[in-house]
């Protein structure tokens, strides 16, 4: 008995200008459903979170597409990661003379269908 070996497709979105840990809670809610229903829970909220995740799950549907998957819509949200990238630092003054640094984060979107 042969294994057949599942076709994965991923979509990544890197250096997506929003931290990791406002994006990570839509990527729980979204792992193990079908993709289609997925696109469903996100379209339900409002955050900026939920879109940079629903475009990244559309780009991987869209790239199932593109390589002849009969059947997208039955496509299973495998694996969301969302991981930290780089930050822009920034200085801003305080008081006495000081000064703080401000840290604007990014993060790395992927999506694997199956």
């Amino acid at each position: 008995m042969e294994d057949q070996v599942k076709q994965q497709y991923v979509a990544k979105h890197k250096f997506a200008v929003m931290s990791a840990q406002k994006v990570r809670p839509f990527a729980n809610l979204i792992r193990g459903k079908f993709a289609d229903e997925a696109m469903d829970i996100l379209a339900c909220f409002p955050n900026r979170g939920a879109r940079l995740l629903e475009a990244t799950v559309k780009s991987a549907i869209a790239n199932a597409e593109d390589q002849n998957n009969p059947e997208p819509n039955n496509l299973v949200v495998e694996d969301v990661r969302v991981d930290g990238g780089p930050m822009f630092k920034r200085f801003r003054p305080k008081s006495r003379g000081m000064s703080s640094m401000i840290k604007k984060r990014m993060c790395h979107i992927t999506v694997v269908l199956g």
